[in-house]
């Protein structure tokens, strides 16, 4: 069974003026696409068809650089667009800020500690929110396509919150003002969504 592009949740333009329309329209339809389709070609015929994404993520052989970059290509945006949402922003509550709380000391250094893992990351990457066994939370940056649930890349846990730092998720809007577009980002998080996956995995 081939893997198929997620449906946004959303209209294009309803994460503006944080990210705008042309770059949702490009993101999704051509980046995100392009990755689900090269998945598809790359694991055709191979041992790894018919297994789930995070199946393939988990036990990838690491030098299989197709798999690699678009198997996480497709996790990365389809954990992407749904932590996202036009009522987003604000912050947290319940058992997700208790564990932001015991693990960051409060909210804002949280915000801070996510921001600088945003920010810091050289060329194309990704920033992370993930749970640790026993509801611990770590933020760390991946780079390329690579995300937490594969091997050796630096990060542990499960993701439950994504921010995507390559130049195609914000240059439109932005140019090169990254710290711009990470401030925008915590406006559209849904906070709900990132704790509905927190209670799933921790």
């Amino acid at each position: 069974m081939s893997f198929e592009l997620p449906q946004l949740p959303y209209s294009h333009e309803a994460l503006e003026p944080h990210i705008d329309k042309k770059t949702m329209e490009i993101h999704h339809g051509k980046h995100h696409a392009g990755y689900t389709n090269n998945l598809n070609n790359s694991i055709k015929g191979t041992e790894l068809e018919g297994l789930s994404i995070e199946e393939i993520l988990s036990s990838l052989d690491m030098d299989n650089m197709a798999v690699r970059n678009n198997g996480g290509g497709f996790f990365n945006h389809s954990l992407f667009w749904n932590i996202m949402s036009p009522n987003g922003g604000g912050s947290p509550d319940g058992n997700l800020m208790s564990a932001i709380n015991d693990s960051f000391g409060d909210f804002e250094s949280f915000k801070t500690s996510f921001s600088k893992a945003a920010a810091t990351r050289f060329g194309s990457g990704w920033a992370w929110l993930c749970v640790l066994p026993g509801g611990k939370l770590e933020v760390c940056s991946s780079a390329n396509q690579d995300n937490p649930l594969m091997k050796g890349v630096g990060c542990g846990g499960y993701p439950i919150l994504g921010l995507d730092v390559w130049e195609h998720a914000y240059y439109l809007n932005y140019q090169n003002r990254r710290p711009d577009y990470i401030a925008g980002f915590f406006n559209v998080i849904d906070w709900e969504a990132v704790s509905k996956k927190f209670a799933e995995k921790s």
